[in-house]
């Protein structure tokens, strides 16, 4: 499988749209997107942002050069982005790279037994403490298309809160009725 350091795509491929790419590249990895195209609609570049780009870059170009600045200014961020792969938040972390997440009180650090879905839930709310994200957002970004239930997602969340409740985490998962879930900070 290919694994490269940046992808540079154009919405208006032949086969395949590029919304469709870069969902489909979003699911598997975060290789930095660059989404290049000659559609003006600002709808375009909202839903290219929504689904995951890096940036967004509109043809005719000005100037080449700064097209390659911004190729740079992506990797740099994202090397940045990718050095740390470890979401602390109140007195819990979630590890992306070992696929762990824990619980640290004053007696020593609780474990926490998490499925594979769980754990992509919990690290993708850890990415955005105190922002509500959709359901929607939830299932493009944690599981596959044979998946991607709304209703999975609920029992994916209650069973995720249940363990970082019962660990003694400090944050929990809020629901945002008719939207999405929080992560939050528990008061007191």
């Amino acid at each position: 499988m290919l694994k490269p350091d940046l992808v540079v795509l154009d919405i208006g491929l032949p086969r395949q749209d590029g919304f469709s790419v870069l969902n489909g590249i979003r699911r598997q990895s975060d290789t930095p997107v660059i989404v290049v195209t000659a559609r003006d609609d600002p709808v375009d570049e909202l839903q290219c942002f929504r689904l995951g780009a890096d940036d967004f870059i509109m043809k005719p170009f000005r100037h080449t050069g700064v097209v390659v600045e911004r190729v740079k200014a992506t990797l740099r961020r994202c090397r940045i982005r990718g050095a740390s792969r470890l979401f602390r938040f109140e007195n819990s972390a979630v590890d992306l790279d070992g696929k762990t997440a824990c619980v640290h009180h004053p007696t020593g650090i609780k474990n926490l037994s998490l499925t594979m879905s769980e754990h992509k839930l919990l690290a993708r709310m850890a990415e955005s403490p105190g922002r509500a994200i959709q359901r929607a957002e939830l299932i493009d970004a944690c599981f596959t298309e044979s998946m991607s239930l709304e209703t999975t997602i609920n029992t994916h969340m209650h069973n995720l809160r249940r363990k970082l409740n019962d660990a003694g985490a400090r944050a929990h998962l809020a629901p945002v009725r008719g939207f999405g879930y929080r992560l939050e900070i528990k008061n007191g």
